[in-house]
């Protein structure tokens, strides 16, 4: 399959010659399907989503809990060509309200009725109500809708921490593309059992979890969400997982995670946040593996990655995936640093999404003139290649004219024996312009005194560098993803310095 030149309906296509072979095993309840039922259960469903008048290019709404039969409204959507758009299910009727105006649907399909749904002037559909009567009575020799690769396979909302949330046009070129360059890093084949333990509104567990698995022809063992009791019960019956570093600090927090429980398991991958190195090195001593850790974005999906084999270095993302390009910038001159120099990362390829829906104003300062995307994030190449996420350009601190990147002060911080972790931000200062303040969770069993924390940095930090503040707190605020959310924090504790 020409990697560039495919839709998602080829990859689907491609894994039925064994139509028997378990596609979807649910746990916590949820159904299984074969690739046999799976491609029949998404033809009955992409009928009734014709009988409601979707075609091609039209968006359909997904606002439902995580479950199998959301992953066949995503097979459905692309068997009839429509636009796939998921929402987090925890999002607010406020929230909803913007997202349902922006993407205009022409279907949405929930678990619940509620009358927010209303607004959007389009049909709504019960999920699991639909899903029965479909596969009792739509036919099952449904007639695909045509499709070219560069046709929208999804509109996915970005965080909108700094803002509105902005909907990433994704084509189902750039999603096959990168599923396959996925298979080939990481060595999936058809005898690889996934342990889906991620939310499906987001690029990790709907499309890097989901299309490598139909890559490959493998199969998913796909729970409702992660529970330490349900993964350690499924490693075994595993040879992947897929996770955030919340995944493996919980179970290592668990007495019952042991090499024993993941004898089967033959990767463990980490993303969607940093991993500190800490925990690396634990999971290790553990387990005796080391968690391969990666770097994408919901638009591009995955940049990098350790290698599957080779050196996984704690603290990096790796180098570039086949037919991906990333660079290192100075942020002013767009001149390309050397290695070893800090810069803003830009990236190209087939994985690269388009644009964002109806914001064409957008093109010009998000894209460089070479067609580079400029991903926000800041980073630096080592001697052997491998990219280090040094943060965000929004969560860069300018304190007394200096640049003073967060990454490094953290990692300065987390090292200290009392310390979990931590997270600098800056906050506006009279004096300096920003003030870089540090929030600290202590380590279990240990307790933080904030001046004496401070005083030890000053062996470490430069000045500038050294936090002005030190807040302890009993844990950062995430996302669902498990990113830290530093705009909370600045919301917190910003008045504290004016």
């Amino acid at each position: 399959m020409n990697t560039t030149s495919a839709t998602l309906v080829e990859l689907f296509e491609s894994a039925l010659d064994h139509p028997d072979r378990a596609f979807i095993t649910g746990i916590d309840g949820l159904p299984s399907y074969s690739y046999g039922e799976a491609w029949s259960a998404a033809g009955q469903l992409a009928s009734k989503f014709q009988q409601h008048g979707v075609g091609r290019g039209d968006r359909v709404v997904l606002h439902v809990a995580k479950s199998s039969a959301a992953l066949i409204v995503y097979l459905a959507c692309s068997r009839a060509g429509a636009v796939l758009v998921p929402l987090n299910p925890g999002a607010t009727d406020p929230e909803l309200a913007h997202l349902l105006a922006d993407s205009a649907p022409s279907l949405i399909i929930v678990d619940d009725e509620r009358s927010v749904y209303a607004g959007a002037g389009c049909p709504v559909l019960v999920l699991a109500r639909t899903i029965a009567t479909t596969r009792q009575a739509a036919p099952t020799d449904f007639v695909n809708a045509p499709l070219a690769p560069n046709d929208l396979a999804a509109l996915v909302y970005t965080s909108g921490t700094t803002g509105r949330p902005k909907g990433a046009m994704i084509s189902h070129a750039n999603l096959t593309s990168n599923a396959l360059a996925l298979v080939e890093a990481w060595g999936f084949t058809s005898n690889d059992v996934l342990l889906h333990a991620l939310p499906i509104f987001h690029v990790h567990g709907l499309f890097v979890a989901t299309n490598t698995v139909l890559a490959s022809g493998a199969s998913m063992r796909l729970a409702v969400k992660f529970d330490p009791d349900t993964v350690l019960a499924q490693l075994p019956h595993s040879s992947v997982l897929m996770g955030v570093p919340t995944f493996y600090t919980r179970l290592l927090g668990d007495s019952r995670f042991d090499q024993n429980v993941c004898h089967t398991v033959r990767l463990f991958i980490s993303g969607s946040a940093p991993l500190l190195a800490t925990t690396h090195l634990a999971f290790e001593h553990r387990t005796g593996q080391k968690i391969l850790e990666r770097y994408g974005m919901t638009e591009t999906s995955m940049l990098t990655s350790n290698p599957l084999l080779g050196p996984r270095k704690p603290g990096t993302v790796g180098p570039a995936l086949t037919g991906v390009r990333v660079r290192v910038v100075d942020a002013h001159t767009g001149a390309e640093m050397a290695q070893g120099e800090i810069g803003q990362i830009e990236v190209a390829g087939p994985n690269v999404f388009s644009g964002y829906w109806r914001r064409p104003d957008l093109g010009a300062t998000e894209f460089c003139a070479d067609g580079f995307f400029r991903t926000g994030d800041i980073g630096v190449f080592d001697s052997d290649g491998y990219l280090s996420i040094v943060g965000r350009s929004k969560d860069l601190i300018i304190s007394g004219g200096f640049n003073v990147y967060p990454k490094e002060i953290e990692q300065v911080i987390d090292a200290r024996v009392e310390v979990l972790e931590s997270a600098v931000i800056g906050v506006p200062d009279p004096d300096f312009g920003e003030a870089v303040i540090a929030i600290v969770v202590a380590a279990p069993g240990q307790s933080v005194d904030p001046a004496a924390l401070r005083w030890s940095l000053r062996a470490d930090l430069a000045g500038y560098k050294l936090p002005k503040q030190i807040h302890v707190v009993e844990s950062l605020p995430r996302n669902a993803l498990g990113k830290v959310e530093k705009a909370r924090l600045r919301t917190t504790f910003g008045p504290s310095v004016a």
